[in-house]
This record gives structure tokens, sequence and C-alpha cells, in this order.
């Protein structure tokens, strides 16, 4: 009863308590603290506190007394606590005494108390992505208040560590931002065009300021916005020369945005104005090209190339574009008076005028007349017989007739008025008269006149004309002649025909172009035909589509093309310009498609090498030359062009790369080289047959002859082949040199330079020949002069060495036995003959019957002196020096084959003789053929 007197109060201990502890520590920080009280106080034993008891949720906890008297304890953890597996913790605590004695009987225990604890998070956890990779797409042009939302999550479990405070964007200079929320936006407006794509890297920041240790990428395409228009389509296209037709937007489309639309019209525009005159066109002379249209002949070219024959252009401003393409520029202060030979007389009621022409407005108000062609008074007076000129962009065609013709009041003047006449542009006119009616061609189309007045007739005079190109000729009414009323532009291939008119076909073919705009057949691969009209301008620059549906319009356009026709087509860039109208349901125009302007580049063509061949030395007996046919030089001639891709390596025949090529020629001029032909003894001509069925006509002078026209390679080699020399007088000719070039496109590519030598044979001499003979009397008498050798591979001059071996000399004596007895027999046979000496020396070598039958003759002589006749460049001729040469040109007479003749007084008294006997005054030839060695 004591003892339980003694332990009579039982422990006590607040009735709850509060705890935080930190994962991964074991101490429990508890408010209150731990402290249990006990009444019975300071009893020992039942006034001590001997143990903590925890109770429920098998909390890894345990409680410790520190201090049995005071009653202190501590709450710690058993092991390692994990917030982010258990957050907090709740339980029961009650303290116990020590009982009521030593061997802790009847303790008592205090009343429950709980217990929460609460355990504080350590940010060990980064913030992680939810995605791997994000991705958004935006319209361009348009600012958005969020494009996409990332979101970062942390396995902290609290609300401090494990909630994302913060994002930020890693990649610099974008224009994107984002928020702490991980909302991006855009910062400015983007552009399609200038940026399609953005790939930018993202990171996030928990509360603790611990950040995401992978960012994550975000991407953003950017789409445009729906604007109508073309699409699909490249800003260059190349075009390889020799292709043909070559499709320009194979893969374009029009883009309406769903717009309901009703009609489409587009137009393609090829723009080709800085080309040549206004576009590709064959630059073959205007002489070859009118051939090769079918136009009559007989025009006169009043601005050719200057040239010896045509100098009166030399003076005259050249605007010589590309290609060989002859262009004249008049700047108002250049004209040309053109010769009396040239200009055609015979100008009847029928005639034709053709030029091209770039014009552009007179400057000033009161613009004067600018004249293109003008026929005017030499001098005395001023009166206009025909001109053409312009005024006031207005094109006047002035043509008087002479009162022979008519004497009444007629049509003098004829006025047209066309844009075409100021556009600065390159056009081609015609005018064709077929008095009183006068048409106008231009680029092919017929104009009228829209107003014609009439004139008197002028009064026949003696008075000459002059006719003048770029100017009108003032040669009366003046103290000073001059030219008056200057044309300023640019003129090309000016003619004037007279007699028959140009039809519209060869108008039409003399302004063609050669390049344009071509379509494909407008078929899809059903065979179904596609709604769509179109037509062409004239020069097919222009091409004008129109369709009802889209998808008609869209294939249609897919088969637009450019085409070049010329093999060697001019080099550079075209511009391209398309224009595109779309309309709507009940609307006029609803949906407006932008301009496209794309070029297209003609790349260079590969040039040709163009090659003559064939024997450049022809040896021929004096009679070939003399016959009625003569001579052809060119009988095994050979035409090839090849060409190369290969830039820098030379043309060489079957070499690497090396293609032979088929192409037209223009023209081929044989030029005699040295001394100009003798008409009065010599030819080099063509048959006229010879032309037929050919695009060819041949011109000939004393300087050579001239083939030109627009044909094949083969035609000339057949037309050259036929080309004849002829000599009817021989027997002073050694050799003749002719050359020959061909050309291509009025000389954009050339020939190499052909030279050919007649090296002629004089074989059987004429009877009138041995009175020249008898007088060589160097022949029979010793000569100190040795014979020179000749061979094929010879270059030993006149002038070698005067010793003479001893074998040398003996032969010499028997050359001299032999002359003797040709001499006695020539002797004889002139005797004969005499009668006829002076009608032979009229008729010369013409008469064959005259030649002297020689072929019993024979004659040795040294082989080892002479072995050849002939050199390559020259006939063999007998030893000549100095001395001898002087001699020959003072005996005249003597011909390049005797000219090695040492002349003595008595010689001359000889020659005097014979000369006085028979009135010869032919030259000694050699019968080779009867010669043995």
């Amino acid at each position: 009863s004591l003892m339980l007197w003694v332990n009579k109060h039982k422990p006590w201990i607040e009735t709850s308590y509060h705890g935080v502890i930190t994962e991964n520590m074991d101490t429990v920080l508890l408010d209150p603290p731990l402290v249990a009280l006990d009444k019975d106080a300071p009893v020992p034993y039942a006034g001590e506190i001997c143990a903590f008891m925890i109770h429920g949720q098998e909390a890894p906890f345990e409680a410790v007394v520190l201090n049995k008297t005071s009653g202190e304890g501590v709450l710690r953890a058993k092991g390692l606590v994990d917030c982010e597996t258990q957050k907090e913790y709740t339980f029961v605590i009650q303290a116990y005494d020590c009982g009521a004695g030593a061997n802790g009987v009847s303790w008592k225990k205090s009343h429950k108390a709980v217990v929460h604890i609460q355990v504080d998070d350590v940010n060990e956890f980064s913030p992680v992505f939810r995605e791997a990779v994000y991705h958004a797409a935006v319209t361009e042009g348009k600012i958005y208040d969020s494009i996409l939302q990332v979101e970062a999550w942390d396995q902290d479990c609290s609300p401090q560590y494990s909630q994302i405070c913060n994002y930020d964007i890693v990649t610099s200079d974008t224009p994107f931002a984002i928020d702490r929320n991980g909302n991006i936006r855009n910062t400015e407006r983007l552009s399609y065009d200038k940026q399609l794509r953005y790939k930018i890297m993202v990171t996030a920041f928990d509360c603790g300021q611990k950040r995401a240790t992978e960012s994550v990428a975000v991407h953003i395409d950017v789409k445009p916005v729906c604007k109508p228009g073309w699409q699909g389509w490249n800003k260059r296209m190349d075009y390889e020369p020799g292709t043909g037709s070559k499709q320009l937007f194979p893969k374009m489309h029009l883009e309406t945005c769903d717009g309901p639309l009703s009609a489409v019209r587009a137009m393609v525009e090829l723009q080709t104005s800085h080309i040549g005159k206004g576009c590709d066109r064959e630059t073959y002379s205007e002489k070859s090209l009118q051939k090769l249209c079918g136009a009559a002949s007989g025009s006169t070219d009043l601005l050719p190339a200057p040239s010896a024959s045509t100098n009166w252009t030399a003076s005259l401003l050249t605007d010589s574009g590309r290609d060989s393409d002859l262009i004249f520029r008049f700047d108002g202060r250049q004209a040309s008076n053109v010769p009396e030979r040239v200009v055609p007389q015979n100008l009847t009621d029928q005639f034709t005028i053709a030029t091209w022409m770039k014009h552009g407005p007179s400057p000033g108000l009161r613009a004067e007349k600018e004249t293109l062609l003008c026929n005017s008074d030499k001098t005395e007076m001023n009166r206009h017989h025909y001109s053409l000129y312009v005024h006031n962009c207005r094109l006047v065609f002035l043509l008087r007739r002479d009162f022979t013709q008519v004497d009444t009041f007629r049509p003098a003047e004829f006025h047209w008025k066309l844009e075409q006449i100021c556009d600065k542009e390159w056009h081609y006119y015609v005018i064709n008269v077929e008095f009183p009616a006068v048409i106008l061609f231009v680029d092919g189309v017929t104009y009228e006149p829209y107003l014609v007045t009439d004139d008197w007739p002028i009064h026949p005079s003696s008075i000459d004309t002059q006719l003048t190109v770029g100017a009108c000729w003032q040669g009366g009414e003046v103290s000073n002649p001059r030219f008056t009323q200057y044309f300023r532009g640019s003129l090309s291939g000016l003619t004037i025909r007279p007699g028959k008119i140009e039809t519209q076909k060869v108008i039409s073919c003399l302004q063609a172009c050669k390049e344009g705009l071509d379509i494909n057949s407008l078929e899809i691969d059903s065979g179904v035909p596609l709604c769509v009209q179109f037509h062409f301008n004239p020069a097919q620059s222009v091409l004008v589509m129109e369709g009802e549906d889209l998808e008609s319009v869209n294939t249609a356009m897919a088969k637009v093309s450019y085409i070049n026709s010329r093999q060697f087509p001019t080099a550079g860039l075209r511009r391209l310009h398309i224009t595109t109208t779309v309309q709507c349901f009940g609307e006029d125009i609803c949906i407006s498609i932008p301009d496209i302007k794309a070029v297209v580049i003609v790349l260079p063509p590969s040039e040709p090498w163009i090659t003559i061949a064939g024997s450049d030395r022809l040896v021929k007996p004096s009679a070939d030359l003399r016959g009625a046919m003569g001579v052809a030089p060119f009988k095994e001639l050979r035409i090839t062009s090849t060409v190369t891709k290969s830039d820098g390596v030379p043309f060489s025949a079957g070499g690497p790369g090396v293609l032979e090529v088929m192409h037209n020629l223009d023209y081929c001029d044989v030029l005699v080289i040295g001394e100009e032909l003798n008409p009065e003894h010599e030819s080099l001509e063509i048959h006229h047959s010879s032309l037929i069925g050919k695009h060819l006509d041949a011109t000939n002078s004393t300087s050579g002859i001239s083939i030109y026209g627009v044909d094949s390679m083969a035609h000339y080699e057949e037309a050259l082949r036929q080309v004849r020399y002829r000599n009817w007088r021989p027997a002073t000719l050694t050799n003749r040199r002719f050359r020959l070039t061909c050309s291509e496109l009025n000389g954009r590519y050339t020939s190499n330079e052909f030279n050919l030598e007649i090296s002629v044979l004089h074989n059987s001499a004429p009877v009138e020949h041995v009175n020249h003979m008898a007088v060589q009397s160097q022949y029979m008498r010793p000569v100190h002069h040795p014979l020179m050798v000749h061979t094929l591979n010879s270059h030993i001059s006149g002038k070698a060495s005067r010793s003479t071996p001893p074998a040398a000399t003996v032969v010499i004596v028997i050359c001299i036995a032999a002359l003797v007895v040709i001499v006695v027999l020539g002797i004889y046979r002139l005797h004969s003959t005499h009668q006829d000496g002076s009608k032979r020396e009229e008729d010369g070598a013409k008469d064959p019957k005259m030649d002297w039958d020689d072929s019993t003759l024979t004659i040795t002589v040294n082989p080892m002196e002479v072995r050849e006749h002939y050199t390559k460049n020259e006939v063999v001729r007998d030893e000549e020096d100095e001395e001898e040469e002087e001699d020959d040109e003072q005996a005249g007479d003597m011909s390049a084959e005797s000219g090695d003749s040492d002349e003595t007084e008595e010689e001359e008294e000889d020659e005097r003789e014979v000369k006085k006997e028979g009135k010869q005054k032919s030259k000694l030839e050699w019968d080779s053929s009867s010669i043995t060695y």
C-alpha cells in the first residue's frame, strides 16, 4: 500500500506535437519540445520518466529519454526518411514513469498525445520536360499571344523544389519569347520567304533555381499566307542551241486561295528588243537573204558594208552589234551620196523600197523632216524626184512623175501615221509602188496611206540627179550645196528594186524572227482537249491564253516553250514577263495576281571551224588552159566543218570531242593573188548552169569571183568545182595563184585561207616559137654557167655557184651539138612557113594546128644536171642570175622559161633578123614529153 501511494500520479505530456524532419537526416524538431512531467517528483522512480512509447502506422521513428529527472526526450528517425516516398507522418506517443521501485513495477503511463511529423524536402532533382521535342506551326505575318506551351516537372516533394518557377530560351537572336508558364510567342512578324523553319532550345528552372539538365528543342514552321499567284517556277531557264522547243514553266501552277473564279487570262511576253534588230534573225547579207527568200533579183543595196567598191558608206557611223549584224546609226550629222553607177536608172511605175528602221520622237517643238532616202537635183534646182522621210512621227513617201510620163495632177505624197515609227524599236518597212497605188508593209502587216496629196509632174530637164542616204542633197538655190533634212535613228538593209513588186510571202520571210514563244499540243494525257483559247502576235513574242477552269490554264501554261531555230543563235538573256487577270462570278476582277519576271539564257553555240582542203598545186599543160573549157582549179575541193565542246582545245579532225557538223555558207570568194586578170586573154568564171537548182549566184571581176547565197556546203563544193580558169595566150604565163575563203553568217564564221597555184607546163611549142629557138645562140657556144638542178624539195636560188664540174663540160658540148641540129631544122621550117607568119602572129596560141610536131625529137641531157623540170612551187627554169634577169628585162620578149639566156650583141642581131623575117613574138617552149633522161 505504501508503494501504490508512492506512485500516485501518472506522467503528463502535451496533447499534440508538430515535428519537422529534413529528408535524409534523423533529427526531428518538435514543437513543443518533448518533455514529460510527473507530480510524484521528486520521489525516486515514481517521479522520474523512464520511456516514451510510439504507437500506430509503424512509424519509422523512435523516442528516447534524455533526462529521467527532467523528463526531456528526443524524437528521431530510425532510418533515412525520403520526402518523395512520404511527406508526413502521424502517430501516438505516451510517456511512462519508472514505477514504484527499481524493478519498475506499478509504472504509470501518460495519456496519448498525437504527433504530426512533416518531412522537409531537399532540392535534389532537376526539372524535366514532359516532351522530348515540341512542334508548332504559324502563319506568316501574324503576332501570336501563345504559339505553344512547353511544360517541365520536378520530382522533389515540396512545392518549393518541385514547382517550376521559370522558363528560358537558350538559342540567341530568335524572334521568340517565353513566359514563366512556358508559353512561347513571336516578338515580330515572321516571313515565309525570309525563313520557313525555326529551331529554338528551351530550358526550365524550379523554384530553388535548379536548372533542367537537358534543354528541349522546339520546331516552329512558318506557313505562307495564301497569296494568289503563280507558284513552282524558276526565275532562270537555260536554252542550249539546237535543242528545239523547250518548256519554260513545266511545274508552274496558279494559286487562287480557293477563290471562286470564272475566267483566267494570262499574257506571256518574250522581250527581245535588245537582240539584233528586235529579235534573233538571220544575219546574212541583204543580198543573200533576198536570194534565200525568193525575192526578185536586181535589188540595189544602198547601205552595204564599206569596202573598196562600196566606199560611200565608209564615213557613216556603224553600230555593228554582235554576230555581224550591220547597222548604220545616224545622229543628224551623217549622210552619204550614192555613186551614180550604183543608182538604178530604170525605175518605172513598179518598184520596191525596203529598210529596217529604229526611230524615236524628234526633239524640239517644230520637228524637221528626217530623210531616209532622197533623189534630188544635183545642181541648179532643188527638186525632189522621190524621197522617203519621217515627219512628226509620220512616214511620208514622195514620188514626182516627169511630164513625159504623165501631164495631169497625180498622187505625189503618201502619208502613214503609225505608232511603230517613233517607238524606238526595230521594224521592217517595205514600200511597194504600183503607181498610182502605194502600199506600206510594216513587219509584214499591210497599211494603206491615211493621206494622199496630189501634185503636178516635174518638168523634164537635163539636170543630173543625186541619190542620198540619211539626208537630202540641196545642190541648187543655195550658195553652198549641202545636205539638209538629216535623219536621226538607225537603218539597216536599205534596198531599192525596180520592176516587180515584192509579195507578202517574201516580205514575211525577210523580216521573220528566228526565235519566239511556242506551245505544244494542248491535250492532257487522256487525250481530251483543254478548254483554253490562245493566240500569238505575228512575231510570236506575245502569247495570250484564256481559259475558264484553273486546271486547264495550269496545264496550258506548263506547255509554253521557247524556241530558237537558228543553228548559231545570238547568245545572251531574253526577258520573260507574265501578266495575269482572274475574273470571279459576278465580278470583273476579284483576285490580284502579281506579275512574273523571268529570263531565258541562250547559251553560246559551239563555234564551227570551217576547213577548205584539196590539192594546193596543179601542173597543167598550156593546151589545157587554151581549151574551150579551160581548167578547173578546185576540182578536188572539200569543205568540212567541225565543232568541239571542250573550251580551249584546238579543233582537229578526229580529235577528242570533235564532231563534224553540217551547216550553210553564205559566200565563197576566189581572189586572184598577184596581177589582176587580163580580160583580153584570160578569164575566171562559172557557167550559169552550174548554179541551177541552188540558192546561189555569182559575180566576177578581174580580181576574182564571188559565189554567194545561203546554201549547203555540198552545193558550194559542187559550184566551186565548176569554176574554170582559161587563158588563150598562156605562152607568157608561168603560174597563177588563187586564194579561196568561205563564210557563214556574213563573216561571223570564216574558213581558213586556201591557197592554190596553177603551174603551166609548156609541153608543145607552136610553130611561131621556132624563130626564138633559132636565136638561142647561148646553147651553141661554151657555157660557163651550169644548168641548175631543181627537185621537188629544192630551195636552190638562181644565184648558185658558177663553177662547172669537168664532167659537165663534156655533157654541155654534146648538148650544144644537139642544139645545132635543132636550129638548122628550125630555120628550114621557118623558111617554109614564112608566108603565113603574120597571120599566125595575130592568132597566137589560140590555133592548136600551129603546134610544132616535134614528137620525133630526142634530146639527151646529163641526168646529174637535170632531174626535174618543176619544183613544188614553180615551173623548172634554167639557170638565172642577176645579170641575166636584167638582160631579160631589156629583151622583153623572152619568156620566164627561156629567161636564162646570156644575151649578146650577136644574139640581138639574130633576133632582130628573125623578127624581121617572120614578125613573130612567141616564146621558147620545151616539149618535155619527148625528152629522155
